[in-house]
């Protein structure tokens, strides 16, 4: 129980990738490392978990992508949303915050 970070519900990886996305172009590392960030260092996105929903996300119209180069000057796929991807954030989030307030609520009642 030393390891602070916590696991990502099913469903949530996507929106997350979404929101990350919705700042600024990236890669798949810029992505992961993103969301740790902005996370307080909470959430872990493992390249095991990343990588096929990024593909699911780009498969759904939801990104583009087109290779670059990195900061690090090597060569790496860079991802953005689409139109179509901005939406699903916005009804995602949405649906999220619903959820999260409707779980909030259980958990903070007598």
């Amino acid at each position: 129980m030393g390891d602070t970070s916590l696991e990502l519900l099913q469903g949530t990886l996507d929106v997350l990738i979404l929101k990350a996305l919705s700042w600024a172009p990236q890669h798949g590392y810029g992505v992961a490392e993103l969301i740790r960030m902005r996370s307080g260092e909470a959430l872990k996105v493992e390249e095991g978990a990343l990588y096929p929903a990024l593909h699911r996300l780009e498969k759904r119209g939801w990104l583009e992508s087109e290779w670059g180069v990195s900061e690090n000057n090597r060569r790496a796929k860079f991802y953005r949303l689409t139109g179509v991807g901005r939406a699903q954030l916005r009804a995602s989030t949405e649906h999220w915050l619903a959820y999260a307030d409707a779980v909030t609520r259980v958990l903070q009642s007598a």
